[in-house]
């Protein structure tokens, strides 16, 4: 494993939000003695089918996973969340926005304590998610939206499960959970991305929730 290298990883069906994303990851600031490798994932069946191919083709320690219609516009993205897995070993994984705690019907946004922030477009149209206050800190959370997740440690996602493109995300923070990782919203002062979306298709989305509640129905307790 490198510990000085960093994989964006990105499951692809649109090469023009690709190519927008990657403009994005090429401006960022490097670190001294890192490198970053970008890492196309094509013709998958789900989101946890390709995470797991990033996964394997890779030796980075550090793995960003985000949607190709994600555009990173912190240009020291690279070095916050070194600093954040830096400060805590047992920090696995890290998002931009979630949830403290995971509701029981498995939907993070319909929690009362939703954290973080990011530019989104859900309705159509580009806006500002803002759920951080005034809290100036890292927090600590349940689960993280998918659009991007960080990862220092890898552990396979469940593509056994969930063979679509719902819930892979809180899966995967329910994984690193049990196997004892903490998950973490760093403070932003600036958004750190912009997610571009759109409305969202919710085709199968309960048939995959149904799957979380069931796979972590103690976790989700």
């Amino acid at each position: 494993m490198n510990d000085k290298k960093v994989a964006f990883i990105i499951c692809v069906n649109n090469d023009d939000l690709y190519q927008k994303a990657v403009e994005y990851i090429n401006n960022l600031l490097v670190p001294y003695g890192f490198v970053i490798e970008i890492v196309d994932i094509r013709n998958q069946r789900s989101m946890t089918s390709g995470y797991n191919k990033g996964m394997m083709s890779t030796d980075a320690k550090y793995k960003i996973y985000l949607h190709q219609d994600v555009f990173i516009t912190n240009k020291n993205f690279i070095g916050d969340i070194l600093e954040v897995f830096n400060k805590n070993a047992e920090i696995g994984l890290i998002g931009v926005i979630g949830a403290k705690y995971i509701p029981t019907d498995g939907i993070w946004w319909k929690s009362n304590k939703k954290i973080g922030k990011v530019y989104d477009s859900h309705r159509g149209k580009i806006g500002l998610l803002d759920f951080q206050g005034n809290s100036k800190t890292d927090e600590l959370v349940g689960g993280v939206d998918g659009l991007i997740m960080i990862t220092q440690y890898d552990i396979p996602w469940r593509d056994d499960i969930f063979t679509g493109w719902h819930f892979y995300d809180i899966s995967q923070c329910l994984e690193f959970i049990r196997k004892g990782y903490k998950i973490a919203v760093p403070y932003q002062e600036e958004p750190w991305c912009i997610h571009d979306c759109g409305i969202v298709n919710l085709y199968n989305y309960d048939r995959y929730r149904l799957i979380l509640l069931n796979e972590y129905k103690n976790e989700l307790k």
